[in-house]
């Protein structure tokens, strides 16, 4: 859990970090604005989701951790797309929000099949 809620966490701060490199246009303007949420969210709500007060609660918040990966990733690719200055630096930080994605996907497919036997 301290690793995830690290790696969430350390994830946000690339994505702002990567977001201070892009020039500020239209287009880039409402991706950054968009990520920015996305990116913070993944990590808020997943700590939020060990705090839950109940199973339900808990199962409730990791899926919001889970949207926001996925939603991270759409917002990377459209960032790929339309700027291609930082490449290697989008793909890097788009490989880390499918891994979160991923691990997210397995912690709430065992959460709700724990719940189920209980």
């Amino acid at each position: 859990m301290q690793n995830l809620k690290l790696r969430t966490k350390n994830f946000a701060l690339a994505v702002i970090k990567l977001m201070q490199k892009i020039p500020d246009n239209l287009i880039t303007k409402i991706i950054n604005r968009q990520l920015s949420r996305s990116a913070t969210s993944v990590g808020s709500n997943y700590r939020s989701a060990l705090r839950g007060r109940s199973r339900a609660d808990f199962i409730s918040k990791l899926s919001i951790a889970l949207e926001e990966a996925d939603e991270t990733c759409y917002w990377l690719e459209l960032l790929l797309s339309v700027y291609s200055n930082a490449r290697e630096e989008i793909q890097i930080l788009l490989l880390e929000a499918n891994e979160l994605t991923a691990i997210l996907t397995t912690s709430l497919k065992h959460a709700k099949e724990n719940k189920e036997i209980k």
